[in-house]
């Protein structure tokens, strides 16, 4: 594709076209025709907009009327969009370094994982088994099955695997919400018509007799 000739990436526009006669295609995305290259300037400045030449390899080449800088700034707008979607499937990893991992160091490194699948990311778990640890595989397993409980309200498995020493999992978010269940209400004793206080047990003692 031809392109200015500052050696920019940008597309050739107005003077800097130099093929005639092109297909020009309006500010109004209606085809005009085969024009010459002067008459299709006369137009983008009649509309104070830019001619472009969208597509050079075409025979005839392809312009169109537009605002170039609204058309920069979209176009690099699409590019941020594309980049934060590259962004969100990122690949994070945990390592646990030992199938015998406590409880509470399990946890978290479990939180730091939610954080990544809440962020969107990929979430690669892996675990290495050292000496005589290998003959054990059954316990690393147990672990990852902790792993997927604790994390079964924000991601999914997409796959596992072993690779010599060290087995893997990986986990994609699911985008779900974890949901806390509702506390039953308490049972409280119904308050007597009127809103008054229910009368005491005990009866009020009479007067004595003077």
């Amino acid at each position: 594709m031809r392109r200015s000739s500052s050696g920019s990436n940008e597309l050739r526009r107005n003077e800097r076209i130099r093929v005639s006669p092109i297909r020009l295609i309006d500010q109004n995305e209606e085809q005009v025709g085969i024009v010459e290259v002067k008459d299709a300037l006369v137009m983008a400045r009649e509309a104070g907009l830019d001619l472009v030449e969208v597509a050079p390899s075409a025979k005839p080449s392809v312009c169109r009327i537009m605002d170039y800088g609204k058309y920069k700034y979209q176009l690099t707008k699409k590019e941020r969009k594309s980049k934060a979607h590259r962004r969100e499937t990122e690949r994070k990893e945990v390592r646990i370094r030992t199938p015998k991992i406590g409880e509470h160091d399990l946890m978290i490194k479990i939180n730091h994982a939610r954080e990544f699948l809440e962020r969107g990311d990929r979430v690669q778990f892996s675990l290495r088994f050292r000496g005589r640890e290998l003959a054990h595989i059954d316990e690393g397993q147990k672990v990852f099955q902790t792993v997927i409980n604790e994390l079964a309200n924000c991601s999914k498995v997409e796959q596992r695997g072993r690779e010599g020493r060290r087995i893997t999992m990986q986990l994609i978010p699911t985008g779900k919400q974890q949901q806390k269940p509702k506390p039953s209400p308490d049972k409280q004793p119904l308050a007597p018509a009127g809103g008054q206080e229910p009368e005491s047990d005990q009866a009020a003692a009479p007067a004595s007799p003077q």
